[in-house]
């Protein structure tokens, strides 16, 4: 499906083809965009990062989720599909199919040269109006580097970088540590 124009899709008939649809798409009021599918080195970077949330979430009420969980986001009227989402509580969703989230508490994208403007922009806009999001992690392919946003309040996000140097991040709203040698392993 390609872009449409915000007059010429609604919500419902964006859920509705996508049901459907072979391909994956995000919804930003009205407008569709096509998802391309990730190079290798972005799906290891992603599967690196899944698999070490979810070995340090396994014994703790929450669940990390790969991008085929989209994220609806009301107060945008969107609908996304993250590279990694982790929720922690009660999961909260849209229907009772449990594939549209509402709650995520950290979400993470690995960037492409494609998508890494919109997921500095107007993804992470589209995020913070997310309530129960607490942090954003941007992670680089071309060198090893991870943008950490931390909400502080409604408002207001801590940023930081964080180098191979460095060599781990850690992620105070679900405590855990991303170590830099499992995230870029292989990669």
């Amino acid at each position: 499906m390609t872009a449409l124009t915000p007059s010429q899709i609604s919500a419902d008939e964006y859920l509705a083809h996508e049901q459907t649809s072979d391909q994956r798409h995000e919804f930003y009021a009205g407008l569709v965009i096509a998802q391309a599918g990730g190079s290798a080195l972005h799906n290891r970077i992603t599967m690196n990062t899944l698999n070490s949330l979810y070995l340090q979430l396994q014994q703790r009420p929450c669940h990390v989720y790969g991008s085929d969980m989209r994220v609806n986001v009301p107060l945008k009227q969107s609908y996304v599909y993250p590279d990694v989402t982790v929720v922690c509580g009660d999961e909260q969703f849209a229907d009772a199919n449990q594939d549209i989230l509402l709650n995520p508490v950290v979400i993470i994208e690995v960037l492409s040269p494609s998508t890494e403007r919109h997921d500095r922009g107007r993804k992470f806009e589209i995020y913070r109006s997310i309530a129960t999001l607490q942090e954003y992690l941007l992670i680089a392919q071309d060198t090893r580097r991870i943008d950490h946003f931390v909400r502080q309040s409604e408002k207001l996000w801590m940023f930081s970088s964080i180098s191979a140097e460095e060599g781990e991040l850690w992620l105070p709203s679900i405590q855990c540590m991303l170590h830099f040698e499992h995230v870029y392993r292989d990669a």
